[in-house]
């Protein structure tokens, strides 16, 4: 890489980082472009040959966050050692990440609203929704899950995800309470626990010697 394309990488960076902390504490509305500059200390032309708009580089400020929260959520899940709880944990994870304000007025409240619902959809199907896919995908194929489409269940499960870390934004308290349901809603997708290791309690047969009836 040369010197001036390394320079270009470096300002980029500092763009993002600094519009990314702005956007963060402000909201996208609150934060204007001469701001953004001055915060990153470079000129509006320089802005400009990396973004062409505000939108534009708010967009990349959501892609930066939402890749953020994806890994956060692979790396917890890939700690653990079967696919099943692999789910349940990276489920958790997304929520504790989305607990975070800052990730919240980017991620959840800004971006459906300075990008519109379609693309900002769009964005989120290509980074968590995707690896929920994958994972519901494989349990499906291993037998853990029953045989159904994933496509349906991929987006109730996302979007139910979605709205609650919504809902967190104004009772940050609840995370435990919602991580506990989560837990439940997740668990009654397997269905009955025979066929899981576990076994219904075996029937018990006895004859009474005095009345002679077969009782169970």
């Amino acid at each position: 890489m040369t010197t001036r394309a390394r320079q270009r990488e470096e300002t980029r960076r500092i763009l993002l980082r600094e519009t990314r902390a702005l956007f963060a504490a402000k909201g996208y509305a609150a934060v204007g472009l001469a701001e953004i500059v001055t915060a990153a200390g470079v000129t509006k032309g320089a802005l400009y040959h990396h973004f062409d708009s505000k939108t534009d580089l708010f967009k990349a400020v959501l892609t930066q966050v939402q890749e953020e929260v994806g890994a956060q959520v692979a790396a917890a899940a890939d700690a653990e050692p079967d696919p099943w709880t692999q789910l349940r944990t990276g489920c958790a994870a997304f929520l504790r990440a989305c607990a975070d304000p800052l990730i919240q007025r980017i991620m959840l409240i800004d971006g459906p609203a300075v990008l519109g619902w379609h693309e900002w959809r769009a964005m989120d199907e290509a980074n968590s929704a995707r690896h929920l896919h994958e994972a519901l995908s494989a349990l499906v194929d291993a037998g853990v899950l029953p045989p159904q489409p994933v496509a349906p269940l991929t987006h109730l499960l996302s979007g139910a995800m979605n709205e609650a870390a919504l809902w967190l934004t104004t009772q940050p308290e609840a995370l435990p309470d919602t991580i506990a349901a989560l837990d439940r809603l997740l668990d009654g997708l397997r269905g009955p626990t025979r066929g899981r290791g576990e076994t219904s309690a075996p029937t018990t047969r006895v004859i009474s010697g005095q009345a002679g009836k077969l009782t169970e």
